[in-house]
């Protein structure tokens, strides 16, 4: 791990810097690693301690990643290399052990300050130069700031009546502390994305009695997990090359063949073969490898629903749940939410002891001290309570960073009324700032490392670009950022989407404006449209060197 603050500006000096990097996740590791190897002087702030990123903050039960290996890490064959994974699906302590791998392969910790936690940032616009200040008293001075500071780290607490009144244990699922009283005792679960299926199936086999409280019910995909052989990873290296190639050309970042046309193109035994095949494959593989047309065509989209119900409702015994869980008319659009992958989710929700409480039905009143009422004034008790209501997603990390763009705004007063981003990278206001698997990219409809270093070579071929041309500062101009913006929506309007609250429509937060936060049109798209705009700099005021 590295030092305690190798700045070393422990004397009240400013330390300058060429490129300032918020985070040390997957996209903060790489632009370090790629900044470095240009000659420049970077380094890293991570609020966390260690690096890691999302890895290293979710610790909660059965936290495990849902894209699959070997798509999900690292390109660079000096990590991979060395690395062998023991599950298709690693749990979050091999992912920890794995960045602990990069670390030390990479030699990054050297240039990274932990337990940095970034409260302020501002811009001088005379100088070009962004000053940037830690809750710890670290200053900054960077000629380029990057902000990999992720889609999910700004955890989201709903507005519950009286919830402090609660005497025993209330844990937020992104916050998960070394003791929970979970064993034998009485759990509460309240959500049902990712992280709550994934809690779900673990507390269920070791709580006292479990209830789970669920707006709206997930649409979950079987993992399929398996364990990985040592053997097989070795084989399957001389591939890997080729297979990160395919991936970057690919919509999503993973290795599956895409489908063009349309479902209908099948007849009903074709289609139900290829179903029951991409089904049986596991992961996401029944709704990426499969045809697309389930996105915009409601009759094809009920389709995928009707298989999946088949597929699913027989699991659950309990006939008041499988109703719930499984009803007949699909929730919402498939594909519309998240869908989250699953191992025994519901056969553990369908045990006698695990409760289920449908909150459109009877939404929670009130918390008290001894636990949760509803609108049917039964008083749930409960020992520990955990709140898996997700993230102030894809913004919510910049909005609650107090970074002041030049005319002294920030992205929370800027972002008031909706995002603005050219092509997912800058944002008007912010020179020098560029955002890494943020809004207005492809980012949630993507496996998060391929995408990631694909926008981050994007980036780094921009500043040395801008090293080369002795180009100051760029910045997005509004009018790029509305079409940014325009185009997004108006794809977004093709589809199913907009039907569906999301966190990808920013429905999951009250008061956030409802708008589709990711670009639609995959990695290889995104990548072509941000080149051919960054190749001319249009859409951007460029300001040049004087001195060069």
């Amino acid at each position: 791990m590295g030092s305690v603050n190798p700045l070393g500006n422990g004397d009240g000096g400013v330390k300058e810097l060429d490129v300032l990097i918020i985070g040390a996740g997957f996209g903060g590791c790489y632009s370090l690693y790629k900044l470095r190897n240009l000659g420049l002087k970077v380094h890293v702030l991570e609020a966390g301690s260690y690096l890691g990123g999302v890895w290293h903050w979710n610790t909660y039960p059965g936290a495990r990643v849902d894209s699959e290996i070997p798509y999900y890490q690292f390109s660079l064959p000096e990590v991979w290399r060395k690395w062998n994974w023991t599950e298709r699906f690693p749990s979050g302590d091999e992912l920890r052990a794995y960045f602990k791998h990069v670390d030390e392969t990479l030699d990054l910790s050297k240039d990274i300050s932990y337990s940095a936690n970034v409260i302020d940032a501002r811009y001088d616009e005379p100088k070009a130069k962004w000053t940037v200040t830690t809750e710890n008293g670290q200053k900054v001075v960077s000629k380029y700031l990057i902000c990999a500071t992720g889609s999910s780290f700004k955890p989201h607490f709903p507005a519950f009546k009286n919830l402090d009144k609660f005497k025993g244990q209330v844990i937020h699922s992104t916050r998960w502390p070394n003791i929970a009283n979970t064993e034998n005792k009485r759990v509460a679960i309240v959500g049902s994305g990712a992280t709550a299926v994934q809690c779900t199936q673990e507390i269920a086999k070791v709580a006292h009695y479990l209830t789970v409280y669920i707006r709206t019910p997930s649409i979950s995909l079987p993992m399929f997990q398996r364990s990985l052989s040592e053997f097989e990873q070795r084989v399957n290296k001389s591939t890997y090359n080729r297979m990160f190639a395919y991936c970057r050309k690919s919509k999503s970042g993973l290795g599956y063949d895409s489908r063009p046309g349309s479902v209908f193109e099948l007849n009903d035994q074709e289609r139900e073969e290829l179903f029951e095949e991409l089904w049986n494959r596991g992961g996401f593989n029944y709704n990426q490898a499969n045809y697309r047309d389930f996105l915009v065509d409601p009759k094809a989209n009920k389709l995928m629903y009707d298989f999946w119900a088949k597929k699913t409702r027989p699991r659950l015994k309990n006939p008041k749940k499988a109703a719930f869980l499984v009803p007949e008319t699909p929730p919402f659009a498939f594909g519309t939410k998240r869908s989250s992958l699953e191992q025994d989710y519901y056969e553990r929700i369908d045990q006698d002891n695990v409760d289920v409480v449908d909150l459109k039905a009877n939404p929670v009143q009130e918390f008290t001290e001894k636990g949760i009422i509803c609108q049917d004034g039964v008083e749930r008790e409960f020992d520990t309570i955990v709140l898996a209501t997700g993230f102030d997603a894809m913004t919510g990390s910049l909005t609650n960073m107090n970074i002041h763009g030049r005319d002294g705004l920030t992205f929370r007063e800027r972002w008031k009324d909706g995002v603005f981003t050219h092509l997912g990278l800058c944002s008007s206001g912010f020179p020098n700032l560029f955002l890494i698997y943020g809004p207005q990219a492809p980012t949630a409809f993507t496996n998060g490392p391929v995408f990631i270093e694909s926008q981050v070579d994007i980036v780094v071929d921009l500043l040395k670009k801008l090293q080369s041309e002795g180009i100051k500062s760029i910045e997005a101009q509004r009018n790029a950022e509305e079409q940014w913006k325009d185009a997004i929506q108006k794809a977004n309007d093709q589809t199913l989407m907009p039907l569906t609250d999301s966190w990808y429509m920013g429905a999951n937060i009250p008061g956030k404006k409802r708008e589709q936060l990711n670009y639609l049109g995959g990695i290889e798209q995104y990548e072509r449209e941000c080149r051919a705009a960054l190749a001319t700099l249009e859409g951007f005021t460029v300001v040049h060197d004087e001195n060069k």
